[in-house]
Parts: C-alpha cells; structure tokens; sequence
C-alpha cells in the first residue's frame, strides 16, 4: 500500500450474495471413518463442532455493517481535518484546551440475546474483511490496526477502558503507551483521552467495545459512553457497541444516548430454513460408531429444548455425543440428546424451557360406566352422554347429583379416591 487517500484499494473488495456466504462459512474437514478410530481420538475430534460456521441472514448484515464503517472510517485519515484533530490532540496531551473537529463518523450497536452468534459473526465478519493482517501505508507512514476490539470494563470504568485500548495498542504496534500512562502520575482521564484519540487517528480503523451491557448497571455507564462520544469527535474513527438486550434499556434512556446506539438488533433464531440447516450442518459431524439421520423430530426437538439458540444446540449436540462415546452407547438419538440436556444443560432449564404443545381439548376425569350403573339407580333419560371408551366425566357426576338431589362428595367418592381436609 503506498496511499492512505486510496482506500478503496487498501481493503479487499467487499463480497455479497453466495460469494459472500461461501467466504463466510467454516466447515473443518470431515471423514466418516472417524467413527472407526479410539474412543480418545473420537473425542478429542469432537471438539472440531466448535468451529462450524455456518452463515445465517445475521451474519451477511454484520459483515456488511462492519466493511462500510470500517471504509467511512480510513477515508477520514486522509484529510487536512485530521492534521488539525492531530494538532487538537496534541493540545489534550498537554492539558490545554482543545476541541474535537473531525466528528462525523459511525457509531452504533449490535445488540442481541447471549449465545445467538452476535460475537461468532463479528469474529468471521473482521477475518474477511481485515485478512487478519496489519494495514500498512506509505504516504503518510503509518501502521494502522483494522479493527480493535475490547471488553467494557465491568464496572464501567473510563480510565480502565482507556488503559485497555493502549495495552492493546501497545501488542499490535510495539510501542509503550501504556507502560508511560501507568507511570505517569499525570495521566488523568482527559490526558488519556487526548493520548487514546491520538493513536486510534493515527493508528486504529474500527473500534469494538464488547459487553456494553455492563454500562446498564453501573453509576459510571453515562460517563463511559459520553468518553466514547468524545473519542469518535476526537479522532473520526468507527466504535460499534455489541451487547445483550439490557444495553438497550440504557441507551433508550435520553436522546443522546439513544443517537448513539442505531443499529442492529437480533432474536434468537426460529424454527425456519436457517435452523434447519444450522441443524442439518451440524448433525452430520458424527463420532459415534452408530450414524443416523436427523429426522422432523429431531429437529423440533432441538427447537423446543434451545429455543433457537444455536450455542446451545451445538452445545446439546456436541455433549449429546461424548456421553454415547464414554457410556458405550454409541449413537446420537433423542434418548442421548435427552441425557445431555438433563446432565449437562440443568443451569440453563431455568432460562430456556422447553415449548409445550398448545392443549387442545380439557383434561378429562372418567369413571366406568359399569360402576356408575351399580352405583346409581337412574332411569335411561337420567344416564349422562358416554365418552368414547365407555366411560364418565365428571362433569356428567356433578348433572346426576343436581337431578337426583345427591351429595356430590359422596357420589364421587363411590366413583373416584376423594380425600377430605379440615380447613
């Protein structure tokens, strides 16, 4: 690369359709023989499950949301508005005032249920788009970071966060940001603003801040989030969010907060084509000696017992088949998968219950027509409706005892085990 000014030819040309899904996908090689192999062989194999990647609608949005704020984000590096923001930074640095004129840039959220794929798509999505490879330019000499992703401290610390991005900085570029920051006595939280704008003009594209959910419990989750706002004036870079929903009851608090986290937002996958291909992917990576096919109630199975998080069914799948391996039953089938759920999901049921079926038609108590006829000296007009099978509901006990002007409880009791409690 010789030009900062030329992006378009910095990044790789941005993919979409099949070919975009084709790059995306992950499928580790596969020989069915495998089945033949040691038990320990098969199980250490087994984890090979983990690193399936198959492309749903979420991941083609992602991918696209990241290459054009990732994009909008160099094409900014070039301009006379960064000298001046560079000048403006240096400014900070020294503890004079200064301001943020570069602005203008992306920021936004990918906010979603945990387990549903949020940071697996983010993962492929930068892979693709960065070749997992320094940018380096000539004009002006530079090396820029594609993508830097961080966890939000879980106190929501400014000063934390911003340490963070500098260690980071530290390991990718060989400098000593941080050992300096740390050293210093006067490195307040402006200080290390002005320094972080610095380095992520110079020297970053894309900004992740992961597990933004923690800024929703905690009394310094504004202050970190204005920091962030100022980091984006300061240095024209992109900074994408990602978090579970309770981030989004934080930012739908006031306006300016609520600005900054347009975005994507994702629910756990239904029971449609991409879940039963998800499944179909994953259930043909076997390591048990039996091999069998996955069927209608398999998949529903799956569904109702995940509720389309696809980080439990591989979960599900993959433990399903280490117990047949170790308990020598060597098949993956509802009974293993059952097992599993039961053995190894149990602190998940509390959050992930299994859908029951809409009920049709109301329990029904019966009783025998035969006892009822030995029992009760009724005339035919008197005898209640018989349900198929020959036998009462209760509903019909209750009509003879209003007709016959009976104790309904003593009427049961010949019929059905009554049990009375003093109140």
């Amino acid at each position: 690369m010789s030009n900062l000014s030329d992006v378009i030819n910095i990044l790789p040309p941005m993919k979409s359709g099949d070919e975009l899904v084709s790059a995306l996908e992950v499928l580790p090689e596969y020989d069915m023989s495998i089945s033949t192999a040691d038990a320990s062989v098969r199980l250490m194999a087994l984890s090979d499950l983990y690193r399936i990647y198959v492309p749903s609608p979420m991941s083609l949005e992602i991918y696209s949301k990241l290459y054009l704020s990732l994009l909008r984000s160099l094409q900014k590096k070039g301009t006379k508005l960064a000298v001046q923001q560079r000048y403006e930074n240096n400014k900070a640095i020294q503890q004079k005032a200064y301001s943020g004129i570069l602005g203008g840039a992306d920021s936004y959220t990918i906010i979603g249920a945990s387990g549903i794929g949020k940071s697996s798509a983010i993962s492929r999505a930068i892979s693709l788009i960065t070749e997992n490879r320094m940018i380096e330019v000539d004009i002006p000499c530079c090396k820029i970071i594609p993508c830097m992703i961080v966890q939000c401290p879980f106190d929501s610390s400014v000063k934390g966060l911003l340490l963070e991005i500098l260690r980071k900085a530290d390991e990718e570029l060989g400098t000593e940001y941080y050992h300096h920051a740390v050293k210093s006595r006067a490195s307040t939280a402006d200080v290390l603003i002005g320094t972080v704008s610095t380095i992520a003009l110079n020297h970053i594209g894309l900004f992740v801040v992961d597990e933004i959910q923690n800024v929703a419990n905690s009394k310094n989750g504004k202050s970190l989030v204005g920091m962030l706002t100022q980091l984006i004036n300061n240095s024209g870079i992109s900074i994408c969010m990602v978090g579970t929903c309770e981030s989004a009851v934080f930012f739908e608090q006031a306006m300016q907060l609520a600005r900054r986290s347009l975005g994507l937002r994702y629910d756990a996958m239904g029971y449609g084509a991409d879940f039963r291909r998800f499944c179909s992917v994953l259930f043909s990576y076997q390591y048990v000696k039996q091999r069998t096919e996955l069927t209608e109630g398999i998949m529903e199975w799956l569904y109702e017992h995940t509720s389309g998080n696809i980080s439990v069914v591989v979960s599900l799948i993959h433990d399903a088949q280490e117990i047949a391996i170790l308990n020598g039953k060597e098949i993956l089938n509802l009974e293993t998968l059952n097992e599993a759920y039961r053995q190894r999901l149990s602190m998940l049921h509390g959050f992930i219950q299994p859908l029951q079926k809409k009920q049709t038609s109301k329990t029904k108590m019966k009783v025998s027509v035969d006892n009822m006829k030995s029992k009760i000296p009724v005339d035919d007009k008197d005898l209640p409706i018989v349900e198929d099978g020959g036998d009462f509901t209760i509903a019909s006990l209750v009509s003879i005892a209003k007709n016959k002007d009976m104790d309904i409880v003593q009427l049961l009791k010949g019929h059905l085990p009554v049990v009375e409690v003093a109140i």
